[in-house]
């Protein structure tokens, strides 16, 4: 088997696989290290780091596309692969390769939340329930076959990183339940409702400015789905200002309710006010709303700038 991943959501899946009494992993195929940190030191992403550890074979090329990469695959003779958080394309030639396909752990109940930022797009939607499915992987961008999947409800406080690593864990699950049913060919994989696809595409700094023309709903799973990127903040007199917790209070309006205006409580937005809990401005550390009032009380009664 050949395992193709780079971020902490494909850390338990790999796990899980290197337990697995079906998979003998003959290579993790992973993103060259990167320079980081003051010193520029090369480091690992979280999955090539976790197969060193493992003491598995480790293979990363800068691209796959190309006859050096086909040819090292190649001669590994893999009968499976599973793909988890990679963020790379897999060309044809390379899905051909496995006699049992490669399997792509994807953490959404496809064919709902395609692409590459399916966690924060369940938070943001406020979807009632959150998944985990496995699809048997095409040219396409999550649209192959789902071979299985899992689903748990949600009760509208999920944050992001929490969100996904419960993904990770009942992916890893989920996977270790089918592998030998997949590879003994019990399990028939059933076509994706084209009807049902929604796309989600890589986020942007400027997409965490918090718009209060919405409604606070909106804004409030907005601050939950955008940790730790790109976050959420409103430009303000006193500069950037990040937000970490906040409550939506749908037609809770207090003196000069406009939206944009920030009060006593938070920000006022289209339908209500956002109650903001803990922020943090720029340069400084986390701190309660209360904590920057006591030290800032010009910010009561301002307004949010629009983003330089």
């Amino acid at each position: 088997m050949i395992f193709f991943g780079s971020g902490p959501f494909a850390v338990p899946i790999l796990k899980a696989l290197h337990r697995a009494p079906e998979a003998e992993i003959v290579a993790v195929v992973g993103p060259p290290d990167r320079a980081a940190g003051r010193h520029a030191r090369p480091t690992a992403a979280p999955a090539v780091a976790r197969a060193r550890d493992l003491g598995l074979p480790v293979f990363q090329p800068v691209r796959l596309r190309g006859d050096e990469a086909l040819s090292h695959l190649r001669a590994l003779r893999p009968d499976l692969g599973v793909l988890a958080d990679y963020g790379r394309i897999i060309p044809g030639p390379v899905l051909e390769l496995p006699r049992h396909g490669i399997l792509n752990v994807h953490p959404s109940l496809l064919p709902r939340h395609r692409g590459a930022t399916p966690v924060p797009a369940t938070i943001l939607a406020g979807d009632a329930q959150a998944g985990v499915t496995l699809i048997r992987m095409d040219e396409g961008i999550d649209s192959g076959p789902i071979v299985a999947s899992a689903a748990w409800p949600l009760d509208g406080t999920e944050l992001a990183p929490e969100l996904e690593a419960r993904a990770a864990s009942e992916g890893a699950r989920l996977l270790a339940g089918t592998l030998t049913a997949w590879l003994a060919g019990a399990i028939k994989p059933r076509p994706q409702d084209v009807a049902a696809v929604t796309l989600t595409r890589p986020l942007r700094r400027s997409d965490g400015q918090l718009d209060p023309l919405r409604p606070v709903a909106e804004l409030e799973r907005q601050v939950r789905a955008f940790q730790p990127w790109p976050g959420s903040w409103i430009e303000t007199i006193v500069g950037r200002l990040v937000v970490w917790r906040a409550e939506a209070a749908p037609g809770f309006v207090t003196g000069d309710a406009t939206p944009g205006r920030i009060g006593r409580f938070g920000l006022c937005a289209a339908d209500g006010h956002l109650a903001l809990r803990e922020v943090q401005p720029a340069g400084g550390r986390r701190m309660t709303w209360d904590e920057l009032v006591r030290g800032r009380p010009a910010i009561v009664g301002s307004e949010v700038r629009p983003a330089e």
